[in-house]
Order: structure tokens, then sequence, then C-alpha cells
């Protein structure tokens, strides 16, 4: 008999760091995904983006099921709120052609609409504009400027380059 020899397993790097649970979440909830006819973890946390605000508020995939041996003309079943299955059907074409685009393959032939709760999705955040004050020697020209956002903007801009250090003096 002879004894396989097993090649060492590789030692795991430890970075000492915290990371994000979006960079955790395709290993961990792969399996999951997988069992539910998604390939791609990414469908469902990019639903948004996929068919829009609208359409994502009121539905949200559910698995997507393919032909046997086949990873194409699949059947995507949709979660959707009760009264807005209706609203759906119509327009079935274009979330197909939006999930195939996003496959970038004819990846779903059918949806399926099942209705049920739908968990809206977390509302994006965006970063609080900074309050800096604006250096003495770079708001005098600001000033003059009638329009209240172009002057905020502007504002913002000349703060943020005041608190940088400058660009490198090229010799």
């Amino acid at each position: 008999m002879s004894k396989r020899i097993r090649a060492p397993k590789p030692e795991l790097v430890r970075s000492n760091r915290s990371r994000a649970v979006s960079e955790l979440l395709p290993d961990i909830g792969g399996a999951a995904f997988r069992k539910f006819g998604f390939v791609q973890s990414s469908i469902v946390s990019r639903w948004p983006e996929i068919v829009g605000e609208r359409l994502a508020s009121a539905s949200a995939p559910e698995s997507i099921r393919f032909p046997v041996g086949k990873k194409q003309d699949g059947t995507l079943t949709l979660t959707v709120k009760g009264a807005h299955a209706v609203m759906l059907q119509h327009v079935v074409p274009e979330i197909i052609e939006r999930v195939n685009r996003f496959f970038g393959h004819a990846a779903v032939a059918r949806v399926q609409i099942r209705q049920g709760e739908v968990i809206a999705p977390a509302p994006r955040r965006t970063a609080p504009p900074s309050l800096r004050p604006v250096p003495v020697e770079m708001g005098e020209g600001i000033k003059a400027i009638a329009d209240p956002e172009l002057r905020a903007v502007l504002e913002s801009l000349a703060a943020g380059v005041a608190a940088s250090r400058g660009l490198p003096k090229v010799s």
C-alpha cells in the first residue's frame, strides 16, 4: 500500500486588523447562496442597482433555478409586496433584461412572482459635509459668489486644498 503524501497547508496570514462584514460575507454566505441558485451573492446585495431603487423597495430576489446541467434559461423567483405584484408583472421583461445584463449572458428566461414580506434595503449613507473654516486668503473671492450652493461647494473645496499638504515640487 502506498500512502499519499499531502502537501502541507499554507499558514494563514494574520493581518491583525478588523475586517468589514462585507469582506467576510462571500466566504460565509457562499454555500447558502448556492443552495438557492445564486451563483453570485452580489445579485442579492446589489438588487437596488440592478432593478432600481423603486422596484427594489417592493421586491427581493428569492432564488434562481436553472435546468439540470445548465447555467442559462433559469427561473428567477421574486418575493414581492402584496399590492405590487400586478405592477411588477408589467415590467417583467425589463427585469429579465437587467438581470441578464448584470450576469453578462442569458441567465434568466422567466420570472416567478411570489407575494410575501420584503425587507426594505438599508438607505445609503452619505458623509456629512465638512464644516471646517475656510482660510482667510482663500475665502475673499468665494464670498462674492451669489449662488449659495456653489459657494458651499467652493468653500468645501478650498478647505480641502488648505488641509492638504500641497503638491510636491517638480525640479
